[in-house]
C-alpha cells in the first residue's frame, strides 16, 4: 500500500463521514490541519497512547500540519469516556499543566517538534478558560439533552443507578469547541472518543460552516477487552528503560502481538500479515514477540538500545544465566505487597533494606523493574524475582 492508503487503513477503526471523502482530499494534494488531544490526568504517556501518536506521525511525514493538543482545559471537566462512575476528584488547570510538563519530551520520541514541518503544541485552556457565559450558552445551544443523554456510558450508569455529574455532560461540548477554535480539518482519537469527536464535527459544521473529518483509532486491548498500556503495577511508559520496556512487551498476552505490530510499529504491513499467519498456524509466538519488543524499543530509543535490551532479556531469561536450579520459594497468596514478597524471597533482608532496594530500582519481577514500595504484585507460578545484582529466586504456588 502507498503512504496515503496506509494512513487511511493501518490502525484505523472508522473515518467520518467516510473514508472515500478523506482519501479524495488527501490525494488532491491539500495539506490538512489536524490534531489529537491528550488530557494530562497522569504524568506519563504509555504504549496505549502510541497508537494515536503513530497516526499523527504518518500525517506529519506526509507534510500535513499536526497539532499536539494538551487538554488542560477539557481536563478540568473530566473526560467521562470509559468511566463507569463519576470522578471523586477533578484536577485544576495548575495540576494538569504540572502533569503535562514532560508530555512534549515523551511525545518527541515519535513526533518531530522541530525541523521543516514541526508539530505545533497548543493548550486548550488558552481559549476554554476565556469563554464567557454567552459563549458557553451559544455552544450548548447546538445540542439537545437527548443527544447528550444517548451516550452509551451514560445509559449504562442510569441503568445501574450511578450518578452522572453534569460537568461530564459539558466535556464533549468543550472538546468539540477545540475544533472550532483551532479551525481544524481533521481530528484523531481513540475509538472511545468517538462521541466527543463527533460533537466537534457538529460544531464545526454549524459554527464554521465547513467539513471536519474524524478518524478513530482502535484501542489497544487483549481479547478480553482489557486495555494494554498498564501491566500489574507497572505503566508501560514511553520513557521506560529499554531493558524494562523489552521485558514488559515480552510479558504482554500473545493475542495482542498482531495488533501491536499493526498499530504501534513501523514494520511493513506485508510482514505483519506474514507474522499473524505464522502465529495462527502454530509457530512459537515468542519469536514474534521478540521482534515486536525490539521494534518498539528501537522506535522509542535507538537500534543500539534495542540490541542491548534484547541481549539482556536473552541472557537473563532465555539462556538461563538465571539457572533452572536457582532457589525456589513456595507462596500461598495470589497477591502480595512487594516488600513482603522480597522478605519471603530473601529472609535475611530487613523491611527498611527491602524498601531501599525497591526505591533504588534494584528489584525486578520477571525482568520488569519495580520502584514503588506500596505496589501489590500478582504472584504467578514460576515468576523470577531479582533482588540486587545477584540474588534470583523462583516462585512456586
Amino acid at each position: 500500500m502507498d503512504a496515503i492508503e496506509e494512513v487511511l487503513n493501518r490502525g484505523v477503526e472508522k473515518i467520518y463521514p467516510n473514508r472515500e471523502g478523506l482519501a479524495k482530499v488527501l490525494r488532491s494534494g491539500k495539506k490538512l490541519r489536524l490534531y489529537q488531544g491528550f488530557d494530562p490526568s497522569g504524568i506519563q504517556l504509555h504504549i496505549g497512547h502510541l497508537v494515536g501518536l503513530m497516526k499523527l506521525r504518518q500525517f506529519q511525514k506526509l507534510g500535513h500540519h499536526v497539532i499536539f493538543l494538551i487538554g488542560d482545559g477539557t481536563g478540568q471537566a473530566g473526560d467521562p469516556s470509559g468511566k463507569t462512575r463519576s470522578r471523586e476528584k477533578y484536577l485544576t488547570r495548575e495540576e494538569l499543566r504540572q502533569n503535562a510538563k514532560d508530555y512534549v519530551m515523551q511525545a518527541g520520541k515519535i513526533l518531530d517538534f522541530k525541523g521543516n514541518n514541526p508539530v505545533e503544541i497548543l493548550y486548550n485552556s488558552d481559549w476554554l478558560n476565556k469563554l464567557t457565559l454567552v459563549d458557553i450558552l451559544d455552544i450548548a445551544g447546538h445540542f439537545s439533552l437527548q443527544q447528550l443523554e444517548e451516550r452509551d456510558l451514560f445509559n449504562e450508569r442510569k441503568k445501574e443507578g450511578r450518578e452522572i455529574n453534569f460537568r461530564e455532560f459539558l466535556y464533549p461540548l468543550l472538546q468539540g469547541y477545540d475544533s472550532v477554535a483551532m479551525k481544524v480539518d481533521l481530528e484523531i482519537g481513540g475509538d472511545d472518543q468517538m462521541f466527543n469527536m463527533l460533537a466537534g464535527r457538529k460544531l464545526v459544521k454549524e459554527m464554521r460552516g465547513r467539513e471536519k473529518f474524524v478518524l478513530t483509532t482502535p484501542l489497544l486491548t487483549d481479547n478480553s477487552g482489557h486495555k494494554i498500556g498498564k501491566t500489574e503495577g507497572n505503566v508501560i511508559a514511553l520513557t521506560s528503560k529499554p531493558e524494562d520496556l523489552f521485558g514488559m512487551i515480552m510479558n504482554l498476552p500473545d493475542d495482542v502481538i498482531s495488533k501491536c505490530f499493526e498499530y504501534i510499529t513501523t514494520v511493513p504491513m506485508e510482514e505483519v500479515t506474514k507474522y499473524s499467519k505464522a502465529i495462527a498456524d502454530g509457530e512459537n509466538p515468542m519469536v514474534y514477540k521478540k521482534k515486536l519488543a525490539f521494534n518498539i524499543v528501537e522506535i522509542l530509543n535507538n537500534a543500539t538500545a534495542a540490541k542491548q535490551a534484547r541481549e539482556f532479556f536473552e541472557n537473563t531469561f532465555q539462556k538461563k544465566q538465571v539457572s533452572e536450579t536457582i532457589p525456589e520459594i513456595k507462596i500461598d497468596s495470589g497477591k502480595m505487597n512487594i516488600i513482603d514478597l522480597i522478605l519471603k524471597a530473601d529472609p535475611i533482608k530487613s523491611r527498611s533494606e527491602a524498601k531501599r532496594l525497591v526505591k533504588e530500582k534494584a528489584v525486578d519481577i520477571d525482568g520488569i523493574t519495580v520502584d514503588d514500595p506500596q505496589i501489590i504484585i500478582t504472584v504467578n507460578n514460576g515468576m523470577v524475582i531479582r533482588i540486587g545484582k545477584h540474588r534470583f529466586v523462583k516462585v512456586l504456588l
